[in-house]
């Protein structure tokens, strides 16, 4: 009797503790599945931050370091110094090229001022052949009236042949010096010509002579930019990632040096499944759980999502049409930001590349 009470009390207590067990199952399968119908999470989610990379515009060796590792630093406060030596030698060098440019362009154009005086000499010159030519002229025709006058009384014997000749050597002396004249004015047009030919070429070489100097104020301001190049300076606020830097150390200009992290602009990337992105929309609440602090539930919402898969963007991307082919589930990064009214100090421990867990509430 008494062991047929203890199976009893036995087989209760099992039927008890089994219902509890179905009941909580239940229960908490019953949660899951309505919880999974209204929500969407995953935990491949990291915290990011804007990387800012420090890259010298110069190449040259470190002349000193003004920061240190995990460094809190201002817009515009000196990074590091790179030795200037060479950068001032090529401003004074981009100067006296510009000296000697201004100095050839006042010597085009005096030479621009001087053939400019020879055009008008070589005008002047050649009105002035023209009114003499005219005057000449004028005592040929007259020495020739009066030839053909001595001629008629020499053929009437009405003078002397040595009269008659002094008409003739004068009709001829007049007309040699009319033509005289006119091959000297000739001369004046060929010298006008050539002046005004010269004068073009100068005003080109003086044209050539401004180009030069700008083309020595655009050097001379590249040397003075590469010279300010030498100052690092932080472009953005934020904090220094590890400096790996010496003094003495040889940077090239485009090499990527550290990082100055932006603590002003923080977000979380989740990469969904592409099977749970039927539901997701931009604008939707999101719960968001970081591992460093799991204590604290930060809110956010969903803000934009990739335009590819994390694949896509790989440094080998996967193509589909070579080998044999095995589907496997995609991942898309899904950009959720944080909302105002989180939480200001745990925002700011937050770092780039931290695990969190996210929520999306798709109802």
């Amino acid at each position: 009797m008494e062991n047929n009470t203890e199976n009893k009390s036995s087989n209760k207590k099992f039927i008890i503790i089994f219902a509890a067990i179905i009941l909580l199952g239940g229960s908490f399968g019953t949660y899951k599945y309505l919880h999974g119908q209204a929500h969407e999470t995953t935990d491949d989610a990291q915290v990011e931050r804007l990387l800012n990379p420090i890259i010298p515009r110069v190449s040259g060796y470190i002349d000193k370091i003004y920061v240190k590792d995990n460094q809190y630093v201002k817009k515009g406060d000196t990074l590091f110094t790179i030795q200037p030596t060479d950068y001032e030698v090529k401003v004074e060098e981009a100067k006296a090229a510009l000296l000697a440019a201004e100095s050839a362009y006042e010597v085009a154009k005096a030479d621009v001022n001087a053939t400019s005086a020879n055009v008008a000499i070589s005008e002047a010159t050649i009105l002035s052949n023209t009114e003499t030519i005219e005057a000449a002229e004028i005592k040929a025709r007259q020495a020739a009236n009066d030839f053909i006058r001595y001629e008629n009384l020499y053929k009437n014997r009405s003078i002397t042949k040595q009269q008659y000749e002094q008409a003739l050597t004068a009709k001829l002396e007049a007309e040699k010096h009319v033509e005289a004249l006119k091959q000297q004015r000739n001369a004046s047009n060929s010298q006008k010509q050539a002046v005004i030919s010269k004068t073009n070429v100068v005003s080109k070489q003086t044209q050539v002579a401004l180009a030069n100097i700008e083309k020595a104020k655009a050097a001379l301001k590249a040397a003075e930019l590469n010279l300010s190049y030498t100052v690092v300076t932080a472009a953005i606020d934020g904090q220094i990632s590890n400096i790996k830097l010496q003094e003495g150390q040889l940077v090239n200009q485009g090499q990527s040096l550290f990082y100055i992290i932006n603590n002003n602009d923080t977000w979380v990337v989740a990469n969904f499944k592409e099977t749970q992105l039927n539901k997701i929309r931009p604008g939707q609440k999101v719960e968001i759980k970081v591992d460093a602090f799991p204590d604290n539930i930060l809110e956010g919402e969903v803000e934009s999502f990739s335009p590819a898969t994390g694949a896509k963007f790989s440094l080998l991307p996967p193509d589909n049409a070579t080998g044999n082919f095995v589907k496997t589930v995609q991942r898309l990064p899904v950009k959720i930001t944080f909302n105002a009214n989180n939480n200001k100090e745990i925002i700011q421990l937050l770092r780039p590349g931290m695990n969190v867990e996210v929520d999306v509430h798709v109802k």
